[in-house]
């Protein structure tokens, strides 16, 4: 590895993610610190994915770009990271957040399986959470916002998850499916080779879409909780097209087919947002 340039950008943007990211919503003058923030995300998560870097090599360039976040390493060996420095240096926002999400992409580079459900949730309390607690404090909202916030994101995780679980296990070997779930519904990571999923793999889908329910009431309490006008539109968008999203999944068959979102979704949600402008 040179430290001349430590980050490999897949050219996956702010556009192709299933949710609004620093959309029009958010505050003009926050929107760039929420793109500086998800640039950084991005390019982690792309090394973190890379098909062909070995796992040492991947952690040697997270290393690298906590360093540079961090002020101790020049600037071009992470040009991103540096701009989030920049940012947090102007919105006195923690770096924490940010380190939080390279704790989980360095899992990500050496871990391929979850043994349960608690495993994957504590993976996603820095793979998500981090994400929806820097962009509150980004706003000045209080800590009080933090749970339904987190619960939101761990929704948002998980769905993604079940989104690409075939993909994840066909580029990466990786599986985020619990094992103890797969064993006790007679399913295999095996199965996510298949053209369709099997009657055993439909049901772990649906426990796991039983968890995500079971964390959707507290998500919704978000856009109530914010005080922020323009944040409480974005983030009841978000929950409205975490519920849609779910719905496909229920409906769908990832294996089969891509299960995404369409612009009625995008419409119908943000129609729903309209509640919380007052």
């Amino acid at each position: 590895m040179s430290v001349a340039g430590v980050e490999a950008w897949s050219g996956k943007d702010r556009g192709d993610e299933n949710f609004p990211v620093g959309s029009f919503l958010i505050r003009p003058d926050l929107r760039r610190h929420v793109h500086a923030f998800y640039a950084f995300a991005r390019n982690a998560d792309d090394i973190a994915d890379h098909p062909r870097l070995p796992p040492e090599e991947k952690l040697a360039r997270l290393d690298a770009m906590e360093e540079v976040l961090l002020g101790r390493l020049g600037d071009g060996a992470a040009p991103s990271a540096a701009r989030l420095r920049a940012s947090l240096a102007a919105t006195g926002v923690t770096p924490r957040h940010a380190c939080d999400l390279l704790h989980a992409f360095r899992q990500d580079a050496t871990k391929r399986r979850y043994a349960s459900w608690d495993e994957l949730y504590d993976y996603c309390a820095f793979s998500a959470m981090p994400v929806g607690r820097h962009v509150l404090d980004l706003h000045g909202e209080g800590e009080a916002t933090y749970p339904p916030s987190d619960a939101l994101c761990v929704i948002l995780q998980v769905l993604n998850h079940l989104q690409d679980c075939a993909k994840d296990l066909a580029a990466l070997d990786r599986c985020y499916l619990p094992a103890d779930l797969l064993g006790a519904e007679g399913a295999a990571v095996s199965d996510l080779a298949a053209p369709r999923a099997s009657p055993a793999l439909r049901r772990v889908f649906d426990a796991l879409l039983v968890e995500v329910a079971l964390l959707m009431p507290l998500a919704a309490r978000l856009p109530g909780t914010v005080r922020a006008r323009r944040l409480r539109l974005e983030t009841a968008v978000i929950v409205g097209l975490a519920r849609r999203l779910s719905a496909r999944l229920a409906a769908g068959d990832p294996l089969a087919e891509r299960v995404a979102l369409g612009k009625f979704d995008i419409a119908a949600a943000a129609f729903g947002s309209l509640r919380f402008l007052p």
